[in-house]
């Protein structure tokens, strides 16, 4: 029990003990990466880690300041810590396939199951202890893992640089200043590869070209990494049509048929050693409609639907700047309490909306919680596009506070009518949204 009290501060520490607390990279650091990989296994009721390699590669392309500080407090943490003084080195917030699995779906009160997954941490000068750990609904410890790592073990395996070509699709400059991002191919075959680049390419402009990231392209790097399948295209189970592809990757993921995902997450990483990225989008050669994105872990896109435009910015917005879905189907078992802040940027309970949107209110003389407003009870969705500009930016840019959101439609609150991640046909992030990718990007590229 004390180890696991020990753990749970070490995980959960304060916002002013991060800032007591700042590291120097070189001080502590090589420019090399250490990727751990860990299987997250259990039921909806149970939990366990298990540690299952260590790899080393050459180059850091992750941040060189706010080590020690992450973001936003995740679903999950890794850290590296001095063993010596406990002083925590880096550490890095996340989300998981496994998680959503365990809360969300059916099967996971019947089956024990599995999930990879793999987390870079820059390579220590000297031994430490790498910690990691899941964070349930209520901010809460639910299973951790602590080992020590000695930098000089001839256990951790070497990975050189993968045999796939990378290309720079967009490069501002300055490595030191900017967030690289990486596209990887899925389900293209040797003969598709420049088709790729091609679709990677288009991809990375509808991203550069959303608001606020056009802004803020000068701090965004986009590489594309042309890993070949030898099948064209992606697994469709409930069509039974399954496809021999490099990741693997398949639609009715937790079968829900648009939830394109793949859970060989370790394949992914082997294809991007040496690759320079932070946050890592695997581009699918489909033209189905579908997708998804784990916050700090993954984004799943197709690369051709009629929609790619918009769902790969709203998947993005997930995965990159942590934002949750505003929509409210109650499709699942409640993921959010009202005795506890979800960490999400865009979405609130009450329990402490002062660290959410609080100052952007437009009337700071009402009380907040009597700012709350219902929603308009019309299908917007249908009728968008016959709006005016006018009635789309106050339904997009009238801040206050609205039910629905994080898919609850009671108890769970929103910062505006329509957005990007509440509905596909609303054209922008709302200022909430906006404002939380912007601190992201400069919290990723030093800013």
């Amino acid at each position: 029990m004390k180890t696991i009290l020990a753990a749970a501060t070490l995980c959960l520490m304060s916002a002013a003990a991060w800032a007591a607390e700042p590291v120097n990279f070189d001080d502590w650091f090589t420019n090399k990466t250490l990727r751990m990989d860990y299987v997250f296994s259990g039921t909806s009721e149970t939990q366990s880690i298990s540690f299952t390699q260590a790899y080393s590669s050459e180059g850091w392309a992750g941040r060189r300041t706010n080590l020690s500080k992450p973001q936003y407090r995740g679903n999950g943490q890794i850290k590296v810590i001095d063993p010596q003084s406990g002083k925590t080195l880096y550490c890095n917030s996340f989300s998981t396939l496994f998680q959503e699995w365990q809360s969300e779906t059916e099967e996971a009160k019947h089956v024990t199951k599995g999930f990879e997954e793999s987390f870079n941490v820059p390579f220590p000068k000297k031994s430490v202890d790498i910690e990691i750990c899941m964070i349930d609904p209520h901010g809460e410890i639910s299973s951790s893992l602590r080992q020590r790592v000695d930098p000089t073990d001839i256990l951790i395996q070497p990975i050189k640089a993968g045999k796939w070509e990378v290309r720079d699709i967009w490069n501002p400059g300055d490595p030191a200043n900017r967030v690289d991002i990486a596209f990887v191919a899925e389900g293209y075959t040797a003969a598709e590869t420049e088709k790729f680049f091609e679709d990677a390419n288009r991809c990375a402009g509808y991203i550069l070209g959303h608001e606020p990231f056009a802004s803020k392209k000068g701090q965004l790097h986009f590489v594309a990494v042309g890993v070949q399948s030898k099948d064209s295209g992606v697994s469709v189970p409930h069509d039974g049509v399954w496809k021999d592809t490099e990741f693997s990757c398949h639609y009715d993921t937790f079968y829900s048929d648009r939830y394109l995902t793949t859970s060989n997450l370790r394949r992914v990483n082997d294809a991007l050693a040496g690759v320079p990225f932070e946050h890592v989008i695997v581009l699918i050669n489909t033209e189905m409609y579908g997708g998804g994105g784990i916050y700090n872990n993954v984004t799943f896109a197709a690369a051709n639907n009629v929609l790619t435009p918009i769902v790969l910015v709203h998947e993005f917005g997930h995965a990159f700047a942590g934002l949750a879905d505003e929509y409210y189907y109650d499709e699942f078992r409640p993921s959010y309490f009202a005795d506890t802040e979800p960490w999400e940027p865009n979405i609130t309970t009450l329990k402490d909306f002062r660290s959410k949107w609080a100052d952007m209110v437009e009337d700071a003389n009402v009380s907040i919680p009597d700012k709350i407003e219902s929603d308009n009870h019309y299908d917007v969705r249908r009728i968008w596009r016959t709006l005016t500009d006018e009635q789309k930016a106050s339904l997009n840019q009238k801040v206050g506070l609205y039910e629905g959101g994080g898919n609850m439609s009671k108890g769970v609150f929103r910062p505006v009518q329509e957005c990007r991640m509440k509905i596909n046909e609303c054209e922008n992030f709302c200022p909430v949204c906006t404002r939380s990718i912007e601190r992201t990007i400069d919290y990723y590229s030093g800013r």
